[in-house]
């Protein structure tokens, strides 16, 4: 399984602007310096890395639910993807994931128990494990 994305950028760094597509169509948005540095309006990479990981661990935790005897009504979750300076550049220096679940039969014990093996285990989890992650997982 392979999965694609692009990205166009023209001009110079703080001037310039750009296109991500994801190479399944189902969104194309436009980047700058503006809405990486500046809280200007469009996307950013930090910002589409935290959604992938917000996905990832959704819709592992509730497998792992389900797994466990425990199909969940739903699972939200946000994923907080902290970009800061660094010696002379920026760096990712931690991802806040906070996930809410809707579990019957569940208890706050086992839910957190599948919700910290999850922190850890999911694929976009695992390919950040050299970010700091902290995780805040609360039943409904």
């Amino acid at each position: 399984m392979d999965r694609t994305a692009s990205a166009r950028w023209t001009g110079d760094l703080k001037s310039g602007k750009g296109i991500i597509k994801l190479g399944s169509g189902a969104f194309e948005g436009a980047y700058s310096f503006g809405t990486r540095f500046e809280n200007a309006p469009g996307t950013n990479p930090e910002e589409l890395l935290g959604a992938a990981h917000a996905g990832c661990f959704t819709m592992a935790l509730s497998h792992a639910l389900a797994q466990a005897g425990h199909p969940p009504t739903s699972v939200d979750t946000t994923a907080t993807v902290h970009a800061n300076k660094v010696g002379d550049g920026f760096a990712i220096t931690g991802i806040d994931l906070v996930t809410h679940g809707v579990v019957p039969g569940v208890s706050a014990a086992e839910f957190q128990k599948h919700a910290e093996a999850t922190k850890t285990g999911c694929i976009i989890s695992r390919a950040l494990s050299a970010v700091p992650m902290t995780l805040k997982a609360t039943l409904a």
